[in-house]
């Protein structure tokens, strides 16, 4: 296909700033993507509450800084969602509960402000699992979200809807929270990039309680690196510049990891993140196998602390959440009151241990490649997969290669992988050292269209775009359908 004839809500955003700069009017794209949203949400539930009304009145407000020259940034007039954890003002944030089905913020958190400001429209909010604590997305509010691969299957969680929205072509980016991989095994899922910054670099301020310690982060969701990129310019805070002007590294040196402490994985996933690391090393990179790899093991015993414990408080808050939090969320709360602050504390100490282990791993190579996940995506309404690769496995079998970077602060992004056609996505694990962040970027920038290639999904008829690595100028006189 001719990329003049592919249809607006197919543009990545540096594709639709350089259109905008060449006369594109933000408005028909906003309206252009909302048609999308009309068409494929319902199959999908990804985005569950729509300003429609908004986000025409931000595009309208684009368009004349954009025709007297003046645009406000890269993702000025850019079509974005937010995940329903994240508070924007004026839109319901449920955060997947029924004990928050009415709360209607009255400002932003400071990523969603400096999205405002930065001239992005926000399309609306997208579907979560309850508290966002599950690695799948339904809820009794919204219900359940579908794959844009395979509506019946799901896109993972807790960034489902995020990740649905984006994959689908109902917003260029989305931004989601990562608490334990949240952003990430969904990306995978779905065939997009998704990324983890490190601890602090996107700065919260007011949002709901915080009841993953201080694992959990904003971070972008896009098609390309390029766009995550421009996201994160956008939402970091003041310490963004520095960790962007950290070097990347001439010849990366990679440790491998298959599995965390013989963990099972799906056979298609070892198979194909194996081909992608020979791929690495025929370019020359530098990856060493390290297996087994033990060094992270320790999270499957503590992090039931960590979100039971969480949980447990937060309905401790609430005299009235018996009757409306779900029989998982009642569970998770009622073994969370069994620990005690020696247990917690044991737990947060055993992160320290393991955050010494992994500081020399990162003395001794750049980044450190896993699967995204360890399973495929398995049907939408269930919580998780009971077993991968023929062994039964717990809620969190499918999880094991996300929490590390979490527990510990560690930038990670998730690429995706070359397979056939046919195929469902498979994703690949980087992470990177304490702020290096823009290195791991770099990186992923760097191999982009050789390693990891975005495709789109084909049964909801999406269209093919160029790659938004090979960024090429789009005239005034280019044609696109709606």
């Amino acid at each position: 296909m001719d990329d003049r004839d592919r249809p607006l809500w197919s543009l990545d955003a540096g594709e639709l700033c350089a259109a905008y700069a060449n006369g594109l009017s933000p408005r028909r794209v906003i309206e252009a993507t909302l048609v999308r949203i009309g068409e494929v949400n319902p199959k999908l539930n990804a985005i569950i509450t729509l300003d429609e009304a908004g986000a025409i009145a931000a595009a309208e407000a684009s368009e004349r800084r954009w025709q007297a020259g003046r645009p406000l940034g890269k993702l000025d007039g850019v079509p974005v969602t937010v995940k329903d954890n994240i508070l924007v003002a004026g839109l319901r944030a449920t955060w997947g509960s029924r004990l928050y089905d009415g709360f209607v913020p009255d400002e932003d958190e400071p990523p969603v402000r400096r999205l405002r400001e930065a001239g992005a429209v926000t399309l609306g909010k997208t579907n979560v699992p309850e508290f966002t604590v599950h690695g799948f997305t339904h809820n009794a509010v919204f219900g359940t979200t579908g794959n844009p691969w395979d509506p019946a299957l799901t896109p993972g969680g807790s960034s489902g809807g995020a990740v649905a929205a984006v994959a689908s072509g109902m917003g260029a980016l989305a931004f989601g929270t990562d608490g334990g991989g949240s952003i990430r095994r969904p990306a995978a899922h779905t065939g997009l990039i998704g990324f983890k910054p490190s601890r602090d670099s996107v700065t919260r301020g007011r949002g709901f309680p915080a009841i993953l310690h201080d694992f959990e982060v904003i971070g972008p969701i896009a098609r390309c690196v390029d766009d995550i990129v421009a996201g994160m310019e956008v939402i970091a805070g003041a310490a963004w510049p520095r960790l962007f002007s950290e070097s990347a590294a001439p010849h990366p040196r990679i440790a491998y990891a298959p599995s965390f402490g013989g963990a099972a994985v799906d056979p298609f996933i070892r198979d194909t993140v194996d081909r992608t690391v020979a791929a690495m090393r025929s370019l020359g990179i530098d990856v060493e196998l390290i297996a087994p790899f033990d060094l992270a093991e320790p999270l499957g015993q503590i992090w039931p602390i960590i979100s039971q414990t969480g949980v447990a408080w937060l309905l401790s808050r609430h005299r009235d959440w018996e009757t409306k939090v779900a029989p998982a969320i009642a569970e998770m709360a009622a073994a969370g009151r069994t620990y005690g602050a020696t247990d917690y504390l044991n737990a947060l100490d055993t992160i320290a241990a393991m955050k010494r282990n992994l500081e020399a791993l990162f003395e001794r190579y750049d980044f450190l490649v896993t699967p995204s996940t360890a399973a495929m995506p398995w049907p939408a309404a269930d919580s998780h997969p009971t077993v991968i690769a023929g062994q039964p496995v717990g809620p969190r079998g499918h999880a094991v290669f996300t929490p590390v970077a979490n527990a510990l602060g560690l930038p990670a992004i998730s690429l995706p992988c070359v397979v056939d056609d046919g195929a469902l996505p498979v994703g690949l694990q980087i992470i990177a050292g304490p702020n290096r962040d823009w290195p791991l970027l770099a990186f992923a920038r760097a191999y982009a269209g050789r390693l990891f290639v975005h495709r789109w999904p084909p049964r909801l008829g999406c269209h093919r775009p160029a790659q938004c690595t090979k960024r090429r100028s789009i005239s005034r006189n280019s044609r696109f359908n709606v």
